[in-house]
C-alpha cells in the first residue's frame, strides 16, 4: 500500500537514531542531495530484524562500490557520501526512514530496500519529494507499477521481476528436469511469494504440466510438518517453495527428515549464509534457486567483482545480494554521468529510463517503460551446502 505524507517531527524523533553515516563529510547540505564535494545518497536498508541478511549483504555491496568509485575521483569530482539508515525489516519503518532521508539528510536518491513491501512503502514518500528511489532486490511488479497501472515516476530497480523468476523456474522444472507432477508451496501473506508461485503456475501448466497440490504458509512459523504431510501424499516429483530463508531453511528440512526427497525449488528469497544453517548443507542437495548471478558465472565481469570482494571482505564469496548492491551505485552513476548533474533529481531520473546495454555484474541491462531492467537470470544448485553455478537464461 501507498502511505500519506505524515507530521515530520514525529516520523524524525522515532527514525534519527536509526541513522548512520558512511564515508562521511560534514553533515551542512547544500540541497538536493550535495554537500559541499560530496554527493549524498540514502541507504534505507534492513539491517536488523527478519530478513537483515539481505539488508547487511546490500550494504556490503554498496559501500565496495562507493570506496572504488571514490578512490578513481567520485562523480563529477564529487565523493559519494552514503547516509545508512536501519528500517528494522519494518514496512513502518521504511516509509519514516524515506521521510528522514528526503526532509532531514536531503538526499538526492536512496538506495533500498531490499524486500517489495518495504520498498513500496517508501515508494509515495519518493514521488512527493521529486527523490529518486532504486531497490536492489524488490522483485514484485508494484514496486514500479501501482495497482491501478499508474508508474511510480521516480522509482526504479536494479533486479528483474518476480512473474520473470517464476517462468525460469517453471521452465527449468518442466524443461531441464522433465517433471510434469508439482506441489507449490508458499508464504499466504507474502506478495513476493503469491507472485512467484501465480506465475509458476501459470508457465508450468501452459507446458503441459499439471499442479497436484498448493499449499501455503505463514511467516514465522516453525513447524510445517503437518502441512508437507499432505504435500507428500499428493506424490509430487517436485515442490516449488517461493518464500524468503528463515521459514525455507525449516521446510526443507523438516520435508527431508519426513522423506520428501524429491527436487525443491525457489528464488532469490532463499540466497541466504542462514538458509543453510538452518537447513543443513544435506538437506539442501537436490535444491535450486533462480537468482540474479552466480559467484561461480566464469563472465569476466562477474570473476573481477569477486575478486575486489574478496580483498575487501576477508576472502568471502559475495552472494546475490551484495552484487546488487553494489550495481545500484553503479547503475546511479551511470545515470548522473549521462545526465550531467549529481543533484537534479529529474535528470538523473529521466536518465535512468533511458538505461541501455549497461554492463552491471548480474547482467547487461536497458530499463523498459515500467522501469524494470531487461537482464538474464540465474538458475544456481545447491550442493552441499555451497550454491553451484547451473545455467544462466536470457529474457
Amino acid at each position: 500500500m501507498l502511505f500519506k505524507k505524515r507530521m515530520t517531527a514525529v516520523l524524525l524523533a522515532s527514525t534519527i537514531g536509526a541513522a548512520g553515516f558512511l564515508a562521511g563529510c560534514g553533515s551542512d547540505s547544500a540541497g538536493g542531495g550535495e554537500s559541499g564535494d560530496t554527493v549524498k545518497i540514502g541507504a534505507n536498508l534492513e539491517l536488523s530484524g527478519a530478513v537483515a541478511s539481505y539488508g547487511e549483504g546490500i550494504a556490503e555491496g554498496i559501500e565496495l562500490a562507493v570506496d572504488e568509485i571514490n578512490k578513481d575521483g567520485g562523480i563529477d569530482g564529487k565523493e559519494i557520501e552514503i547516509v545508512k539508515v536501519d528500517n528494522k525489516s519494518d514496512a513502518a519503518e521504511a516509509t519514516n526512514a524515506a521521510i528522514k532521508l528526503t526532509e532531514n539528510d536531503d538526499v538526492v536518491a536512496i538506495i533500498g530496500s531490499a524486500t517489495s513491501g518495504n520498498t513500496v512503502a517508501q515508494a509515495q514518500v519518493a514521488n512527493n519529494s521529486e527523490t529518486v528511489l532504486l531497490s536492489p532486490s524488490g522483485t514484485s511488479p508494484n514496486v514500479t507499477v501501482n495497482d491501478d497501472g499508474s508508474l511510480n515516476d521516480f522509482v526504479f530497480r536494479t533486479s528483474f521481476i518476480d512473474p520473470f523468476q517464476g517462468t525460469v523456474a517453471a521452465n527449468f522444472a518442466a524443461n531441464e528436469l522433465g517433471v510434469k507432477n508439482v506441489a507449490i508451496y508458499a508464504d499466504n501473506a507474502s506478495d513476493y511469494a503469491k507472485g512467484l508461485a501465480a506465475s509458476f503456475k501459470e508457465t508450468f501448466e501452459a507446458a503441459g504440466g499439471k499442479i497436484v497440490a498448493e499449499e501455503s504458509y505463514v511467516a514465522k512459523d516453525t513447524d510445517f510438518r503437518s502441512t508437507l504431510t499432505r504435500i507428500k501424499s499428493a506424490k509430487p516429483e517436485f515442490i516449488f517453495i517461493p518464500g524468503y530463508y528463515e521459514e525455507v531453511g525449516l521446510i526443507v528440512k523438516q520435508g527431508r527428515e519426513m522423506g520428501i526427497d524429491v527436487p525443491l525449488m525457489g528464488a532469490d528469497g532463499w540466497d541466504s549464509p542462514k538458509l543453510v544453517e538452518l537447513a543443513g548443507g544435506d538437506s539442501l542437495n537436490n535444491t535450486f534457486i533462480t537468482n540474479h548471478y552466480s559467484s561461480g558465472d566464469p563472465d569476466e565481469t562477474i570473476q573481477s567483482f569477486v575478486t575486489k570482494f574478496g580483498e575487501k571482505y576477508n576472502g568471502s564469496s559475495p552472494d546475490a545480494f551484495n552484487a546488487l548492491g553494489y550495481d545500484s551505485v553503479y547503475m546511479l552513476k551511470d545515470a548522473m554521468e549521462r545526465a550531467e548533474s549529481t543533484s537534479d533529481a529529474k535528470k538523473i531520473k529521466d536518465a535512468l529510463s533511458e538505461t541501455k546495454d549497461l554492463t552491471l555484474v548480474t547482467g547487461i541491462i536497458s530499463v523498459d517503460e515500467d522501469h524494470n531492467p531487461i537482464k538474464s537470470a540465474t538458475v544456481l544448485e545447491y550442493k552441499d551446502g555451497e550454491q553451484v553455478f547451473k545455467t544462466k537464461v536470457n529474457p
